[in-house]
């Protein structure tokens, strides 16, 4: 498997993550000290995969200096930029040239897992498949559409499931993010354009009958999109180390401060008397005596000063030289 070239997707804003991504794009976020993408990166590597391009789009440098040539993680990487967000599959269609020569794999930025892809790759080649996408069981019911397959081949993408209304056996099944794909599906993404695999793509080669499987997978999987996520994936990770603070290069937590389920980036200062509780605190935050940060992000007041709010970003205020976005909103 170790000539398959993979493709990771890192273009996209972040908004829901912001204000993390104030000043840096989601895959360069740094997950307990690496960079999230670092994390799909030596997932790759894990099986054999080193040739792997990324695509870039928003704050390109936080994942240059994030990622580097890849050698740290295992992969050699190549950058694609997009100067205009593309879509997961008009990302394909601008890296095509280096992507043409065999089949490949796709992942998203966002994820840390540890699936067993050459089970997924198998299965796409045993089953002579145009795409295989690696889907698992929604257990939760979390927000994540449904895929429907019939004797593994995929049959159509729908809006989520309530539990309430799922009438199945099984949880429905959901897409992971991580695909393997044929290049001729190339003849199925338009040129030049946004395009979105499940919404533009795959629906099309699946109505011209082309063999579009799903390989349900096991295995831990998480997705980072949202603060709430970002908080709780962090500490989820910490568990079997029985820790629940996480501190980054220069941070100190003073022994007469309060900190508990708490992740603090680079130069993090808590003071005596200060207390931190489920909380994320940014690069350089300073959190003074007689403080309480509790169910919060916090940054920087400098980084989001005179700066838009996205559209999909949870509100916050600025209080002192911090900007403090609540997550019990």
């Amino acid at each position: 498997m170790s000539s398959m070239k993979a493709m990771i997707l890192a273009a996209g804003f972040g908004e829901r993550l912001w204000p993390l991504t104030a000043d840096r794009t989601k895959p360069a976020l740094p997950v307990l000290g690496k960079p999230l993408v670092g994390y799909v990166a030596e997932y790759l590597a894990r099986f054999g995969i080193s040739d792997v391009l990324v695509n870039l789009h928003h704050e390109p440098d936080s994942v240059r200096r994030a990622l580097g040539h890849g050698e740290q993680f295992g992969v050699h990487l190549e950058y694609v930029h997009e100067p205009v967000i593309l879509g997961t599959s008009g990302a394909l269609d601008n890296a095509r040239t280096l992507l043409e020569d065999g089949p490949f794999v796709v992942v998203n930025g966002k994820l840390i897992t540890d699936i067993d892809l050459n089970a997924a790759v198998a299965e796409h080649r045993q089953r002579n498949a145009l795409a295989t996408l690696v889907l698992r069981r929604n257990e939760n019911f979390e927000r994540f559409s449904f895929v429907e397959l019939r004797d593994g081949l995929v049959q159509r993408f729908a809006g989520m499931p309530s539990r309430d209304s799922w009438s199945g056996n099984e949880a429905p099944l959901m897409f992971t993010g991580i695909h393997i794909i044929e290049p001729r599906l190339f003849e199925y993404i338009p040129r030049g354009v946004f395009s979105d695999s499940v919404i533009d793509v795959y629906p099309q080669a699946i109505a011209k009958g082309e063999r579009i499987i799903g390989h349900v997978a096991e295995g831990t999987w998480y997705e980072l999109s949202t603060l709430q996520r970002y908080l709780d994936i962090s500490l989820a990770l910490m568990r079997p180390q029985g820790r629940d603070v996480y501190t980054g290069a220069n941070s100190s937590i003073d022994s007469q401060a309060d900190a508990r389920e708490a992740i603090l980036w680079d130069d993090v200062t808590v003071s005596a008397g200060a207390s931190v509780a489920r909380s994320v605190l940014g690069d350089g935050v300073s959190i003074k005596s007689g403080e309480s940060i509790q169910d919060a992000v916090v940054v920087r007041a400098e980084l989001i000063v005179g700066r838009k709010v996205p559209a999909k970003a949870l509100p916050g205020q600025i209080k002192g030289e911090n900007f403090v976005v609540s997550l019990s909103q």
